[in-house]
């Protein structure tokens, strides 16, 4: 099947702001927010300052197309459990999967994302930008885990949402904070997160008392 027109324009678009956003983040982790200059995150993706502002309204929102893209790779990963796994087991599994860097590459991006969660606790914009994408993440989640747990009316679902978005944000708020070792890692800090906030859940399916 042929691509559109529309399409090719949409993934053209997407592949824009991640390279931006790419820059972006490269150039905060390594020289800091306040003295990056929009002229140096455009210059260093290789676009001008028109377009960079027809993508962003500011510096700070350059890192969001690479923060949701490792949001969307969570919920991939959590809705690609089976149906009937052992779900707090299943999450600990795809945390692993997500956060257990595979190859250089993957400890680069880590590496990358440290140095990011850094900058960020520095800036109170950037943390603005950090939480309102998390908060949109759980809420994304909520209907995973409705699938998940087969239950589409209760609480549980919104609390294991919480939970799993939590268990992340910490994980890597922890590890990345300036006096941290580098061992445990994020999917060490994650899963001992996500259990603790999910001891009201038992792995059968049912809400603890």
């Amino acid at each position: 099947m042929t691509e559109t027109a529309g399409t090719l324009t949409d993934r053209r678009r997407a592949a824009t702001r991640l390279t931006i956003a790419v820059a972006a983040l490269r150039l905060f982790a390594e020289q800091g927010l306040t003295a990056t200059t929009v002229e140096e995150v455009a210059a260093s993706a290789g676009v001008g300052l028109r377009t960079f502002y027809r993508y962003f309204p500011s510096k700070q929102d350059a890192i969001v197309p690479l923060l949701t893209r490792g949001a969307e790779a969570w919920r991939a990963e959590l809705a690609d459990i089976p149906t009937g796994a052992p779900l707090r087991e299943a999450v600990a599994g795809a945390i692993a999967t997500r956060f257990t860097p595979a190859g250089s590459g993957d400890s680069a991006d880590l590496e990358l994302t440290r140095g990011l969660m850094r900058t960020v606790a520095g800036d109170r914009d950037l943390q603005r930008v950090w939480h309102d994408v998390n908060g949109d993440s759980e809420r994304r989640l909520v209907p995973v885990f409705a699938d998940l747990t087969g239950d589409h009316e209760g609480l549980a679902p919104r609390l294991l949402a919480s939970a799993a978005t939590d268990a992340i944000r910490l994980a890597l708020e922890i590890w990345s904070a300036p006096d941290a070792p580098d061992e445990p890692g994020p999917a060490e800090i994650a899963r001992e997160c996500f259990a603790r906030l999910t001891e009201w859940y038992d792995d059968a399916g049912a809400v603890r008392d």
